[in-house]
């Protein structure tokens, strides 16, 4: 047997609505902080994903060129060097 009481319609439609209106706030502070954050990051001038992505390849590329260098550079200075060299005789000097 169902009785209606007023006093629990109207709790029950507070309820209601207070759950709501909470829901709203929290949809409002949500939408709120995500543009603080938004707005914060903009003035940070943070780099993109896609720009970082470049830089980071384009420094691999570069190192890996210096390692060729570097390479090559150690192996010419290994090298004996040729042309310049007497056979190991010394020049008479000039008095003779």
């Amino acid at each position: 047997m169902q009785t209606r009481n007023p006093f629990l319609d109207e709790f029950a439609k507070l309820s209601t609505s207070a759950m709501g209106l909470a829901q709203a706030a929290g949809e409002e502070a949500k939408s709120a902080f995500r543009a603080q954050s938004d707005r914060i990051a903009a003035e940070m001038d943070l780099v993109r994903r896609d720009e970082f992505d470049v830089l980071k390849a384009q420094v691999i590329a570069l190192r890996a060129e210096v390692a060729e260098l570097q390479k090559a550079a150690a192996a010419k200075a290994k090298a004996p060097k040729t042309g310049t060299s007497t056979d190991g005789t010394r020049l008479p000097d000039a008095a003779g």
